[in-house]
């Protein structure tokens, strides 16, 4: 499908130059060479390797509503900011020439192409939205736009609900995860389209051509799948309907795309040049006993074996399983060989009609714990301890996770409330453990572990935490520094990730001030100071809550 048709400009002899001509020519290069090093490289002034750094709110825009403001990207040819505005459908058009004081100078309606704008992506002036049908269960589309005056280019056909879509490093393709979700189960409306991956061919904007990579050739080894660990559980779902994309990752040359399966619990790996997916790879579990990788796993857990405990923070290790389920994924490499982050968020199929897999312990394990697998088993279950606890009542292929006897042998809960490092096979290079929990137990923006929208204490505890979403990364020098969203207590934290498996803590952001302020981060975009309007790198925060844009600075400490 790569086979040129038509000769091009490439294909003819190149021109014969002057001697003169060609030593002039080779001083420009040269020149370009050394001025882009003073930018963007390694140990250049402006690009310094940090000891340490901090962050700071610069500037902010509020779109006034929940979810004015979810995912971000920024154009440095116009210097503008586009910013997704799910209230309204569109793409609010941001100046951002001055980051202290970012001004509307436009939109971008959605509704020619659908009935939501989920995504925007941006090279070199050339913008992407992800747009769903309505019902969203319809093939959506992507809409490409000029950044410099908005001018509609092009728009196709892709996959059902296109949840997150990006350019690849060399800019000529987009690589779009369509997460395919059903509108029910079991009803006599259901519809459960399947997900997939569209390669698009960029073409300049102008005459994109659509791929698509699916999963249909994995319909008929289900159970091979669950087998290695993939959760295919959807009721009656064929594997390409139960498949769920999520976020893209793509390597720095530009051949292969990451794209989280969140539901499933895995990753696919996808050829974008045959537009094929090459292997999908399951995560595995948590083990929330191993030493750092305790949890709160209770907001009533003030008080000792009761079902009558109050809020208090109290992080432990207990014999849970965490589920992986992540959003965000970012790739990196170091010394030539890359490495994934996931910002392990965690989501329970709970949110439409016919099927709810999501349950409590003390419910679900209503014939109590398995004695011969936990310890304690009949203080365990009480509300102050695992009680509590959101778990899944279907960990993999319709099953409970219980023994003969209906007595609980096996818990899983939702998210592994960290962010994880993997090589490509998706070997597990290091995780963050209760690092991000333990660091928000001492807030004065906000309560421990309290929700985006209220500020009570342990609001979150049974229920994934922090809520790890989104994750950047960035060249800072010689180090690789990782940005983690948190979508409930909120903020940013920042982490050195140079060495893959000895990822470092850096500082941490919060700009929220209790129920109001900055709540609920979606989506992060990374600024490099190279490209940056004030010369600073930059973070910018779409935060859906309180509708939001937050503008950071990161300053660099020699």
């Amino acid at each position: 499908m790569n086979t040129r048709l038509h000769p091009t400009a490439s294909d003819a002899p190149p021109p014969r130059r002057s001697p003169i001509l060609v030593w002039l020519l080779a001083c420009s290069a040269t020149l370009a060479v050394l001025a882009m090093t003073a930018c963007g490289g390694s140990d250049s002034p402006e690009e310094l390797t940090p000891s340490s750094i901090s962050i700071q709110k610069i500037g902010g825009f509020d779109g006034a509503a929940l979810g004015a403001a979810e995912i971000t990207a920024y154009d440095a040819l116009s210097k503008r900011l586009f910013v997704v505005n799910g209230a309204n459908n569109t793409v609010d058009v941001l100046d951002l020439s001055d980051p202290t004081k970012p001004a509307k100078v436009g939109s971008i309606s959605g509704t020619p192409f659908g009935a939501g704008i989920n995504s925007v992506a941006i090279h070199e002036g050339l913008v992407a939205l992800a747009v769903e049908a309505s019902p969203k269960t319809s093939p959506g589309r992507v809409a490409f736009f000029r950044a410099s005056d908005l001018q509609l280019l092009s728009s196709v056909v892709v996959g059902s609900q296109p949840d997150m879509l990006t350019f690849t490093p060399d800019g000529r393709k987009v690589v779009v995860a369509n997460e395919g979700e059903p509108n029910s189960y079991g009803l006599a409306d259901s519809v459960d389209p399947e997900g997939s991956i569209s390669i698009i061919t960029v073409n300049d904007g102008r005459s994109p051509v659509v791929f698509t990579a699916d999963f249909k050739a994995y319909n008929s080894r289900a159970d091979e799948l669950r087998r290695l660990g993939v959760r295919i559980y959807g009721p009656n779902a064929t594997v390409a309907q139960d498949l769920e994309p999520e976020y893209v990752a793509v390597s720095d040359d530009s051949k292969t795309a990451y794209v989280t399966l969140q539901e499933n619990n895995a990753v696919a790996i996808i050829d974008i040049d045959a537009a094929q997916v090459k292997d999908i790879r399951p995560l595995g579990v948590k083990d929330h006993m191993a030493a750092g990788m305790g949890l709160d796993a209770s907001d009533e857990d003030g008080g000792t074996n009761t079902n009558s405990g109050t809020p208090a923070i109290k992080i432990a290790n207990y014999p849970v399983k965490g589920l992986y389920l992540p959003d965000a994924i970012a790739s990196y490499s170091v010394n030539g060989v890359t490495y994934l982050v996931t910002a392990n968020e965690g989501d329970a199929r709970a949110d439409w009609p016919g099927f709810n897999e999501e349950t409590r312990v003390r419910a679900h394990c209503d014939k109590g714990l398995d004695p011969a697998v936990f310890t304690d088993a009949a203080n365990l279950i009480l509300d102050s301890n695992l009680g509590r606890l959101r778990i899944t009542a279907t960990p993999n292929g319709g099953s409970a996770g219980k023994n003969a006897a209906g007595q609980c042998n096996e818990l899983y809960s939702f998210g592994a409330r960290s962010f994880t490092i993997w090589d490509t096979s998706f070997k597990r290079i290091s995780d963050s453990g209760d690092d991000l929990e333990r660091r928000t137990q001492a807030l004065t923006q906000a309560a421990f572990n309290a929700s985006h929208d209220n500020n009570t204490l342990d609001s979150r505890s049974a229920s994934k935490g922090p809520e790890p979403e989104g994750v950047v990364i960035g060249r800072f020098g010689k180090k690789t520094i990782a940005f983690i969203g948190l979508e409930r207590v909120g903020g940013v934290m920042a982490y050195d990730i140079s060495d893959p498996a000895k990822p470092v803590f850096m500082t941490y952001i919060n700009t929220r001030s209790g129920t109001t302020g900055d709540r609920g981060p979606e989506g992060l975009a990374l600024i490099p100071a190279n490209r940056s309007p004030n010369g600073k790198p930059l973070l910018i925060v779409g935060n859906e809550v309180s509708g939001t844009t937050a503008i950071l600075q990161i300053d660099l400490q020699p």
